[in-house]
């Protein structure tokens, strides 16, 4: 599942693009065609894509649908109850794909005529009445499907609170989906997608840090534990920082037993062993460690030895490449996966390893610091 760049994303400025998490203003036509060839690139090696604002805009047929996710747009102390009602009325008298535009894309205070209240007087012209969601092209960060279960995650930052609702309803309500079992919501403590790494079957690792807590994983444990999804779950304490807000932004998969991971941290990295304790009925949990993140995901996976990329950089091209998104690849398969082509020290060394890369450009969509596997949401795999 993709979410092709729009109208969210030319609503960014200098001045409001900190607090909607971008580093710049993108060129969105640009964006968009980043995004054409990145979609293309999947569907060319046999990956059906799916998109999330098709899927919304089929969802909001459906009236409970429909109404959930206006009443979510509006749920913001900001606007006032006048200012509520109005908008309320204006979102639910619109086709479909316009209302799917809207939720995404936002609504300014001069797109609401005939609006009245305290809070909308106060307003500037440009200032949002609902905002806009341009980090919903981080499609991994609002779900992660763990089997055939999805966990609806809970996002931290306040600028995406609403995108597990555009997810959540998508899987309760589309036919594509059926209504698949919860594994997590967006009422829980905070975890995001971007998080949770699938090392093995049965066999997750789950990073602490800037968007996920420890409460977080310590959940998401328990009913993996619970629902027979997994045997083990790693904890992987990161560096509560931009750069390296999700545990898939310095490590991912790109084999079945290799990873590509930012040098600086791999000699570091450490990881807490959690599993189902001696009452699994009552969630105890058995914790051991810390060891080094590769000797405990190697013995977690049941092989020798988790096979560590070695992409050989110097300290500043390794900095440059990972804050430009180069430990944060989508693997289509064993020894396939899709990278930014502007990593190029990384790439080469995961080629030197065997390991195919598909290199697109992301110039312009790697200003929200999100790679590809930031910008897909796998939901099935062949086995």
């Amino acid at each position: 599942m993709l979410h092709r760049p729009g109208a969210e994303l030319r609503r960014l400025t200098p001045r409001n693009n900190d607090e909607l998490l971008f580093d710049g203003v993108p060129w969105v036509a640009r964006a968009q065609e980043e995004h054409d060839a990145f979609a293309a690139a999947l569907t060319d090696r046999g990956v059906e894509v799916l998109h999330v604002d098709r899927l919304l805009s089929e969802v909001l047929e459906i009236p409970a649908a429909r109404e959930q996710l206006v009443a979510a747009a509006v749920d913001d102390p900001r606007i006032g109850a006048t200012l509520q009602r109005a908008c309320v009325d204006h979102l639910s008298g619109l086709a479909s794909a316009d209302l799917a535009a809207a939720l995404i894309g936002g609504l300014a205070h001069d797109e609401l005529p005939g609006a009245r209240g305290l809070a909308f007087e106060l307003m500037g012209q440009g200032d949002f009445v609902v905002r806009p969601l341009p980090n919903l092209l981080f499609t991994r960060d609002s779900s992660v499907w763990v089997g055939d279960q999805v966990a609806v995650t809970s996002l931290t930052m306040p600028a995406r609170h609403r995108e597990s609702t555009i997810t959540g309803a998508i899987y309760a309500h589309h036919p594509r989906f059926g209504g698949p079992q919860r594994l997590y919501d967006p009422s829980l403590e905070h975890l995001e997608g971007g998080d949770v790494l699938l090392l093995a079957p049965g066999v997750l690792a789950v990073g602490v840090g800037e968007r996920t807590t420890a409460g977080g994983a310590e959940r998401l444990a328990r009913r993996v534990f619970a629902r027979g999804l997994a045997h083990t779950v790693l904890v992987v304490p990161i560096a509560q920082e931009r750069a390296t807000m999700h545990l898939d932004t310095i490590a991912t998969m790109v084999d079945v037993d290799a990873m590509v991971m930012y040098p600086a941290v791999a000699d570091t990295l450490a990881a807490w062993t959690v599993r189902s304790g001696d009452d699994p009925d009552h969630g105890d949990l058995r914790i051991t460690g810390p060891q080094p993140f590769l000797t405990a995901a190697s013995a977690a996976m049941g092989i020798d030895r988790l096979r560590l990329i070695d992409t050989g950089l110097d300290p500043v091209t390794a900095e440059r490449e990972q804050w430009d998104d180069g430990n944060n690849t989508l693997a289509l398969g064993p020894r396939l996966a899709v990278a930014y082509e502007r990593n190029t020290v990384t790439n080469k060394a995961l080629e030197a390893a065997g390991i195919e890369v598909v290199a697109i450009a992301g110039d312009q969509l790697g200003s929200g610091r999100g790679g590809p596997r930031c910008m897909s949401c796998p939901v099935v795999r062949d086995a």
